[in-house]
Protein backbone atom coordinates (compact mmCIF):
# COMPACT_ATOMS: atom_id res chain seq x y z
CA UNK A 1 0.00 0.00 0.00
CA UNK A 2 1.44 3.37 -1.00
CA UNK A 3 2.03 5.94 1.67
CA UNK A 4 -0.76 8.50 1.97
CA UNK A 5 0.33 12.14 1.68
CA UNK A 6 0.47 13.85 5.05
CA UNK A 7 -0.51 17.11 3.40
CA UNK A 8 -3.84 15.48 2.66
CA UNK A 9 -4.21 14.81 6.39
CA UNK A 10 -4.16 18.50 7.36
CA UNK A 11 -0.48 18.38 8.31
CA UNK A 12 1.27 20.60 5.72
CA UNK A 13 5.07 20.92 5.72
CA UNK A 14 4.84 24.59 6.67
CA UNK A 15 3.25 23.52 9.95
CA UNK A 16 6.76 22.83 11.25
CA UNK A 17 7.91 25.44 13.74
CA UNK A 18 11.46 26.75 13.83
CA UNK A 19 11.20 26.94 17.61
CA UNK A 20 11.07 23.18 18.16
CA UNK A 21 13.18 20.28 16.86
CA UNK A 22 11.90 19.04 13.49
CA UNK A 23 12.20 15.39 14.57
CA UNK A 24 9.86 15.95 17.53
CA UNK A 25 7.25 17.62 15.34
CA UNK A 26 7.42 14.94 12.65
CA UNK A 27 7.09 12.29 15.36
CA UNK A 28 3.92 13.98 16.66
CA UNK A 29 2.40 14.37 13.19
CA UNK A 30 3.01 10.76 12.21
CA UNK A 31 2.02 9.42 15.64
CA UNK A 32 -1.30 11.29 15.44
CA UNK A 33 -1.85 10.03 11.89
CA UNK A 34 -1.31 6.45 13.11
CA UNK A 35 -3.55 6.91 16.17
CA UNK A 36 -6.34 8.41 14.07
CA UNK A 37 -5.95 5.56 11.54
CA UNK A 38 -5.12 7.98 8.72
CA UNK A 39 -2.02 5.85 8.36
CA UNK A 40 -3.37 2.31 8.46
CA UNK A 41 -1.93 -0.84 10.06
CA UNK A 42 0.43 -2.45 7.58
CA UNK A 43 0.84 0.71 5.51
CA UNK A 44 4.27 1.51 4.04
CA UNK A 45 6.11 4.58 5.36
CA UNK A 46 8.79 6.16 3.19
CA UNK A 47 11.59 8.23 4.74
CA UNK A 48 12.06 10.02 1.44
CA UNK A 49 8.36 10.84 1.07
CA UNK A 50 8.19 12.17 4.62
CA UNK A 51 11.27 14.33 4.10
CA UNK A 52 9.68 15.78 0.97
CA UNK A 53 6.36 16.35 2.72
CA UNK A 54 7.98 18.33 5.53
CA UNK A 55 10.71 19.98 3.50
CA UNK A 56 13.55 18.59 5.61
CA UNK A 57 16.47 16.21 5.27
CA UNK A 58 16.04 12.51 6.04
CA UNK A 59 17.93 12.86 9.35
CA UNK A 60 15.03 14.28 11.47
CA UNK A 61 12.66 11.89 9.72
CA UNK A 62 14.87 8.96 10.67
CA UNK A 63 15.01 10.20 14.29
CA UNK A 64 11.21 10.41 14.40
CA UNK A 65 10.83 6.91 12.96
CA UNK A 66 13.27 5.46 15.50
CA UNK A 67 11.14 6.90 18.31
CA UNK A 68 7.97 5.55 16.69
CA UNK A 69 9.61 2.13 16.42
CA UNK A 70 10.60 2.27 20.10
CA UNK A 71 6.98 2.76 21.19
CA UNK A 72 5.72 0.03 18.87
CA UNK A 73 3.90 2.16 16.28
CA UNK A 74 6.05 1.11 13.33
CA UNK A 75 8.22 -1.86 12.42
CA UNK A 76 11.26 -2.02 10.18
CA UNK A 77 11.47 -5.13 8.02
CA UNK A 78 14.96 -5.71 6.56
CA UNK A 79 15.07 -5.48 2.77
CA UNK A 80 11.34 -4.70 2.73
CA UNK A 81 10.83 -1.28 4.29
CA UNK A 82 9.17 0.51 7.21
CA UNK A 83 5.52 -0.19 7.95
CA UNK A 84 2.85 0.93 10.39
CA UNK A 85 2.64 -1.87 12.95
CA UNK A 86 -0.44 -4.05 12.91
CA UNK A 87 -2.43 -4.35 16.12
CA UNK A 88 -1.42 -7.18 18.46
CA UNK A 89 -4.14 -8.56 20.72
CA UNK A 90 -1.50 -10.06 22.99
CA UNK A 91 0.30 -6.73 23.44
CA UNK A 92 -2.95 -4.80 23.91
CA UNK A 93 -4.04 -7.12 26.73
CA UNK A 94 -0.60 -7.02 28.34
CA UNK A 95 -0.54 -3.21 28.17
CA UNK A 96 -4.02 -3.00 29.70
CA UNK A 97 -2.94 -5.28 32.56
CA UNK A 98 0.15 -3.22 33.36
CA UNK A 99 -1.67 0.09 33.02
CA UNK A 100 -4.47 -1.06 35.31
CA UNK A 101 -1.97 -1.91 38.06
CA UNK A 102 -0.28 1.48 37.75
CA UNK A 103 -3.46 3.53 37.42
CA UNK A 104 -5.14 1.86 40.39
CA UNK A 105 -2.10 2.63 42.53
CA UNK A 106 -2.24 6.27 41.42
CA UNK A 107 -5.90 6.88 42.22
CA UNK A 108 -5.82 4.96 45.49
CA UNK A 109 -2.89 7.06 46.69
CA UNK A 110 -4.59 10.30 45.64
CA UNK A 111 -7.85 9.33 47.36
CA UNK A 112 -5.98 8.34 50.52
CA UNK A 113 -3.99 11.58 50.64
CA UNK A 114 -4.91 13.64 53.70
CA UNK A 115 -3.87 16.88 52.01
CA UNK A 116 -7.22 18.40 51.00
CA UNK A 117 -5.58 21.19 49.03
CA UNK A 118 -3.74 18.67 46.83
CA UNK A 119 -6.92 16.67 46.22
CA UNK A 120 -8.75 19.88 45.30
CA UNK A 121 -5.97 20.77 42.87
CA UNK A 122 -6.29 17.35 41.22
CA UNK A 123 -10.05 17.71 40.95
CA UNK A 124 -9.92 21.21 39.45
CA UNK A 125 -7.31 20.20 36.85
CA UNK A 126 -9.22 17.09 35.81
CA UNK A 127 -12.63 18.76 35.79
CA UNK A 128 -11.25 21.19 33.22
CA UNK A 129 -10.13 18.25 31.07
CA UNK A 130 -13.56 16.60 31.30
CA UNK A 131 -15.17 19.87 30.15
CA UNK A 132 -12.81 19.95 27.17
CA UNK A 133 -13.70 16.32 26.40
CA UNK A 134 -17.38 17.26 26.30
CA UNK A 135 -16.52 20.00 23.81
CA UNK A 136 -14.61 17.47 21.70
CA UNK A 137 -17.70 15.24 21.67
CA UNK A 138 -19.83 18.13 20.40
CA UNK A 139 -17.26 18.68 17.63
CA UNK A 140 -17.10 14.92 16.93
CA UNK A 141 -13.31 15.21 17.25
CA UNK A 142 -12.18 11.72 18.25
CA UNK A 143 -8.44 12.47 18.13
CA UNK A 144 -8.73 15.47 20.46
CA UNK A 145 -10.97 13.41 22.74
CA UNK A 146 -8.33 10.69 22.93
CA UNK A 147 -5.50 13.16 23.57
CA UNK A 148 -7.57 14.64 26.39
CA UNK A 149 -8.12 11.13 27.74
CA UNK A 150 -4.34 10.75 27.87
CA UNK A 151 -4.03 14.14 29.54
CA UNK A 152 -6.56 13.11 32.21
CA UNK A 153 -4.49 10.07 33.18
CA UNK A 154 -1.18 11.93 32.97
CA UNK A 155 -2.58 14.68 35.21
CA UNK A 156 -3.55 12.12 37.85
CA UNK A 157 -0.06 10.59 37.67
CA UNK A 158 1.57 14.01 37.98
CA UNK A 159 0.17 14.40 41.51
CA UNK A 160 1.81 11.30 42.96
CA UNK A 161 5.40 11.73 44.21
CA UNK A 162 6.94 9.28 41.74
CA UNK A 163 8.07 10.98 38.50
CA UNK A 164 8.53 7.73 36.55
CA UNK A 165 4.89 6.64 36.92
CA UNK A 166 3.58 8.96 34.22
CA UNK A 167 6.31 7.86 31.81
CA UNK A 168 5.59 4.18 32.48
CA UNK A 169 1.87 4.68 31.84
CA UNK A 170 2.67 6.56 28.63
CA UNK A 171 5.01 3.84 27.34
CA UNK A 172 2.59 1.01 28.08
CA UNK A 173 -0.41 2.52 26.36
CA UNK A 174 1.06 2.63 22.85
CA UNK A 175 -0.54 -0.67 21.81
CA UNK A 176 -3.93 0.48 23.13
CA UNK A 177 -4.01 3.89 21.46
CA UNK A 178 -5.24 2.92 18.01
CA UNK A 179 -7.89 0.48 19.18
CA UNK A 180 -9.10 3.15 21.60
CA UNK A 181 -9.48 5.53 18.68
CA UNK A 182 -11.44 2.91 16.75
CA UNK A 183 -13.65 2.42 19.80
CA UNK A 184 -14.56 6.11 19.84
CA UNK A 185 -16.50 5.44 16.66
CA UNK A 186 -18.78 3.17 18.68
CA UNK A 187 -22.06 4.80 19.65
CA UNK A 188 -21.87 5.18 23.45
CA UNK A 189 -18.11 5.22 24.01
CA UNK A 190 -17.74 8.99 24.42
CA UNK A 191 -20.40 9.14 27.10
CA UNK A 192 -19.07 6.05 28.86
CA UNK A 193 -15.52 7.43 29.13
CA UNK A 194 -16.69 10.80 30.46
CA UNK A 195 -18.94 9.09 33.01
CA UNK A 196 -16.06 6.86 34.14
CA UNK A 197 -13.67 9.81 34.43
CA UNK A 198 -16.21 11.69 36.54
CA UNK A 199 -16.66 8.66 38.85
CA UNK A 200 -12.89 8.34 39.34
CA UNK A 201 -12.59 12.03 40.10
CA UNK A 202 -15.50 12.02 42.54
CA UNK A 203 -13.96 9.13 44.49
CA UNK A 204 -10.70 11.07 44.80
CA UNK A 205 -12.57 14.22 45.80
CA UNK A 206 -14.33 12.54 48.73
CA UNK A 207 -11.33 10.42 49.72
CA UNK A 208 -13.02 7.09 48.94
CA UNK A 209 -10.10 4.76 48.32
CA UNK A 210 -12.04 1.58 47.51
CA UNK A 211 -14.41 3.48 45.24
CA UNK A 212 -11.47 5.04 43.39
CA UNK A 213 -10.01 1.56 42.83
CA UNK A 214 -13.33 0.16 41.60
CA UNK A 215 -13.92 3.11 39.27
CA UNK A 216 -10.46 2.97 37.72
CA UNK A 217 -10.62 -0.82 37.35
CA UNK A 218 -13.95 -0.50 35.51
CA UNK A 219 -12.43 2.16 33.26
CA UNK A 220 -9.39 0.03 32.42
CA UNK A 221 -11.41 -3.15 31.85
CA UNK A 222 -13.71 -1.41 29.40
CA UNK A 223 -11.25 -2.33 26.66
CA UNK A 224 -12.57 -5.90 26.84
CA UNK A 225 -15.91 -4.71 25.48
CA UNK A 226 -14.10 -3.08 22.58
CA UNK A 227 -11.97 -6.15 21.89
CA UNK A 228 -15.08 -8.22 21.30
CA UNK A 229 -16.10 -6.00 18.40
CA UNK A 230 -13.09 -4.47 16.66
CA UNK A 231 -11.27 -7.68 15.54
CA UNK A 232 -14.51 -8.97 14.02
CA UNK A 233 -15.10 -5.72 12.15
CA UNK A 234 -11.49 -5.17 11.05
CA UNK A 235 -9.50 -8.44 11.08
CA UNK A 236 -7.06 -6.95 8.56
CA UNK A 237 -5.77 -4.54 11.23
CA UNK A 238 -4.50 -7.34 13.48
CA UNK A 239 -1.34 -9.41 13.39
CA UNK A 240 -1.34 -13.15 14.06
CA UNK A 241 0.37 -13.29 17.48
CA UNK A 242 0.95 -17.03 17.12
CA UNK A 243 3.30 -16.41 14.22
CA UNK A 244 5.30 -13.68 16.00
Amino acid sequence: MAMQSLTNMNTPPNALSYHRPAASQIFEFVRNAIISMKLMPGQLISETALAQEFGVSRTPVREALIKLNNIGFIEVLPQRGTYVSKLSMEKILEARFIREALEISVVSQLAANSDDSLRNEVVLACEKIITEQKNAVKANDSLTFQLLDDEFHQTLAKFVPYPRVGHLIESEKAHMDRIRNLSFNLSDQYKRVITQHAAILNAIKIGAVEKSIQSMSLHMQDVFNILKLIPQEHPEYFTDDKNN
